[in-house]
């Protein structure tokens, strides 16, 4: 019997009262955030109000498939090609500092070049580009943007709350359950908190070792989907620096990172899983992991990154002045669901504060090498197609 896939609809989408009120007390803590973080983060710069510090930039290329069946090759993936890419790899917390103290959930973000066709994002719709931006886990700790609200304030003050220990931590989970105390408890945030409870055991890994999905769900064409990008298993087996222990020193993720891509190319999977049951596959609720059994996760994409060195300081201060957003696609892959479209403006504004303190020029970059300079496997094949030098000549 032939899978029916959910045919998006735009009532599948769920309009939360009071959103834009409190979207915008959620821009205003976020861009005040980032004002503070500037002297209270330690690093002298304006800091992402989430996945704050990152682990490298590095350089990619997406193959997307030929071949895919009809309701795989939707969007940029009906088009078959090869594109240039960039991934900053991150860890989800809102400070810097020590691993030790960020914990172990991470993102990829991702950004393709050369995609047709305009963004979602009215201010620059014809970038060319196309950005993913990716989390460690299938499910996230909010619903709504009206518990956001509390929970982006929890999420700021952790370290204030975990250095009391466990009394600190204590007041930390009841502030988080009951909305410091604004719910109503038939209303409590148990569903969120146990997600949050979930996310919080995932084990320390190399961040080439994780999978990564969208979070929300978003559009797939003519249909609804999650998108994960899945360590390809070769090359996950290659790996060396497989599990991370953060208390052996303040670094400990990108140097593992950065020795793996010195020393090999690595792979990931692009995968699209299509929703086939909006009960049991919800859109509004980030809580629940979409089942595989209903729909499994199909190979759309590769995404390769050849053997580099990301080892420079300037490889951290390009990729700190970039900007990535979930809603830098086109339409036909627009987010889904109230969290996903309060990250729209949230997305926006936070870039724009950050990007004004740290007087960095904010434009959105063409390819690759704009970024990072000429690749340098293309210079060594320019040198080799070009032969051995002739024989040397006195200036003139």
């Amino acid at each position: 019997m032939a899978t029916h896939f959910v045919r998006y609809t735009p009532d599948v989408e769920v309009d939360e009262p009071h959103f834009d009120e409190n979207l915008q007390t959620v821009i205003e803590k976020t861009e005040r955030y980032i004002t503070e973080s500037v002297t209270a983060g330690g690093t002298g710069q304006a800091l992402r109000d989430a996945h704050a510090k990152g682990y490298g930039l590095v350089r990619a290329e997406v193959e997307i498939l030929d071949g895919l069946p009809a309701e795989y090759a939707q969007g940029i993936y009906a088009t078959p090609g090869t594109h240039e890419a960039l991934i900053r790899f991150s860890n989800g917390s809102p400070h810097a500092g020590a691993d030790a103290r960020l914990g172990s959930a991470t993102g990829l973000a991702l950004k393709i070049f050369g995609i047709a066709g305009p963004t979602l994002l009215e201010d620059e719709p014809d970038t060319g580009t196309f950005d993913y931006a990716n989390i460690n886990a299938p499910i996230f700790f909010c619903n709504t943007v009206e518990h956001y609200l509390f929970i982006q304030e929890l999420f700021l003050d952790a370290p204030s709350y975990f250095s009391q220990g466990r009394p600190g931590a204590h007041r930390f989970f009841a502030d988080f359950v009951t909305g410091k105390g604004t719910l109503a408890q038939e209303d409590w945030a148990w569903d969120e908190f146990l997600a949050f409870l979930r996310l919080s055991k995932i084990p320390p890994v190399n961040v080439l070792l994780s999978s990564y999905w969208t979070m929300g769900a978003v559009r797939h064409g003519d249909h609804i989907a999650k998108v994960r990008i899945a360590p390809d298993p070769h090359s996950a087996a290659a790996v060396v620096r497989r599990a991370i222990d953060p208390a052996s020193a303040p670094e400990v993720f990108r140097p593992a990172l950065q020795a793996e891509l010195q020393e090999r190319p690595y792979a990931f999977d692009i995968q699209v899983q299509l929703c086939t049951d909006l009960r049991r596959m919800p859109v509004e609720d980030t809580t629940v992991e979409w089942p595989e059994e209903l729909s499994p996760s199909v190979t759309v994409a590769r995404l390769r990154l050849p053997q580099q060195d990301i080892s420079s300081p300037e490889n951290l201060e390009k990729m700190d002045a970039l900007s990535f957003t979930p809603w830098r696609v086109t339409a036909e892959h627009a987010p889904l669901g109230n969290i996903m479209r309060a990250r729209k403006e949230v997305y926006r504004r936070s870039s724009l504060a950050r990007h004004q303190l740290n007087q960095q020029p904010r434009t959105e970059p063409h390819s690759a090498d704009q970024v990072l300079g000429p690749a340098p496997w293309r210079d060594e094949a320019s040198a080799r197609a070009a032969g051995p030098p002739g024989p040397m000549t006195s200036p003139a």
